[in-house]
């Protein structure tokens, strides 16, 4: 299963040529993260954030065809795996059907003190019900 979220290209995300850029994808990224963590794992940021995160620890980014104000955005976000303090999501993100750029990203859970921290079980649940982990 993915998860899917849904972004009009806006003009803050517009350089004067009226294409993303490029350091914009990341913020519409972050976007599909949270919204991921809220409406699948039933863990907003905002929640989060009071006794830890998820700090991203390692991105890949390969951007195969620009995108223009208008746009619009589709974003599938798939967990391929989920260890004891790490998550590895990949995303793909389309318009018109067409792949625009792909990503594969490590998340940690962090303590309030930085230091990675186990998954809560309420995650792993979550991600199992949902038919995103085996």
């Amino acid at each position: 299963m993915t998860f899917q979220f849904r972004q009009k290209v806006l003009f803050k995300h517009c350089d004067p040529a009226g294409i993303v850029f490029y350091p914009r994808y990341f913020e519409i990224i972050n976007d599909c993260v949270e919204a991921f963590f809220d409406e699948v794992l039933g863990w907003p940021f905002e929640v989060l954030l009071k006794n830890g995160g998820t700090p991203t620890v390692q991105i890949a980014t390969e951007f195969l065809a620009p995108n223009r104000h208008g746009d619009m955005l589709v974003l599938e976000l798939t967990c391929t795996k989920l260890g004891r303090t790490s998550m590895g999501i990949e995303i793909e993100a389309r318009t018109d059907g067409n792949i625009r750029f792909q990503v594969k990203q490590t998340l940690v859970c962090v303590d309030a003190s930085g230091k990675p921290a186990p998954w809560p079980e309420a995650v792993r649940e979550a991600l199992k019900e949902k038919g995103m982990i085996q």
